[in-house]
């Protein structure tokens, strides 16, 4: 990526991107130089303390895909996803559409160069839109969402990787809520979240880890455990296998990297009734 390509005075180039870095974890080019350097700190950090960063994010996206796929065939046609990330390959409009061709999907970020690119790969999409928004204020991303999704109807809203990036835990619970009110009967909530097992605490490495976390835009990164993300879905009808580990949700594949059996990111998946 070169200057040239950035939003006019959005984007500091020194300061890491969680959403770069990520690309980057996925094999991903579009990412700076101070992006590189944090992501191969972690995945330093996490080949250090028996798992892989890069299998634990190939996981995440594995996840995500085998949601959407369920929701779809579900009957679902309308998909709204926060903290998209960079585009890549296998995004919720792709998969979606390849089992109902004219689902509507609104992506939100608040990362200028995400949306940079979101905009140019979905200029030719007339049912795939993204939209500036901070998940910290779900309320201004339903109000915009709204614009192109009918909420009266199922939505299947999908927070994949992000609340971890949100430190305090009263806050992620409030936009957690905040998402589901006006989802109507129907419609699915889709997340994962980086977790540490009940009572473990955060090891040295991990601290570290977070260190190099706060250095990036977000600002954050705090691991969870499995209850508090379960109790996430609270009230709904959480499908089975509940909230696991996201290489065990619904995966038929022969091949999973022994370094996931250290742990990394949960997921579940629910419907509304």
């Amino acid at each position: 990526m070169t200057e040239h390509e950035l939003p006019a005075g959005k984007v500091d180039p020194t300061v890491p991107s969680v959403a770069r870095m990520y690309d980057y974890f996925l094999g991903g080019k579009d990412n700076f130089s101070a992006d590189r350097e944090a992501a191969e700190h972690i995945i330093r950090i996490s080949l250090e303390t028996g798992s892989d960063i890069r299998e634990i994010a190939r996981a995440n996206r594995g996840f995500l895909i085998r949601a959407v796929e369920e929701a779809a065939k579900a009957g679902v046609r309308q998909f709204l996803d926060i903290g998209t990330g960079l585009p890549t390959q296998n995004n919720v409009h792709q998969v979606a559409h390849r089992i109902i061709p004219d689902a509507k999907v609104v992506y939100t970020d608040n990362d200028p160069i995400v949306l940079v690119h979101a905009r140019a790969l979905l200029a030719d999409n007339p049912d795939t839109v993204i939209v500036e928004g901070d998940t910290r204020d779900p309320k201004a991303i339903l109000d915009a969402a709204a614009a192109h999704l009918d909420f009266s109807e199922p939505v299947a809203v999908l927070v994949v990787a992000v609340f971890h990036f949100l430190a305090d835990d009263e806050e992620v619970a409030r936009i957690v809520q905040t998402l589901r009110e006006p989802l109507a009967s129907g419609s699915y909530l889709i997340i994962s979240h980086g977790y540490i097992e009940e009572n473990e605490g955060i090891p040295a490495r991990l601290a570290e880890a977070q260190d190099v976390y706060r250095q990036t835009s977000s600002g954050a990164m705090t691991w969870r455990d499995r209850d508090t993300v379960r109790g996430y879905f609270d009230g709904l009808e959480l499908l089975e296998p509940g909230v696991v580990p996201v290489q065990d949700w619904r995966n038929d594949e022969q091949y999973i990297p022994a370094s996931l059996d250290k742990g990394g990111v949960l997921g579940g998946v629910a419907r509304v009734p």
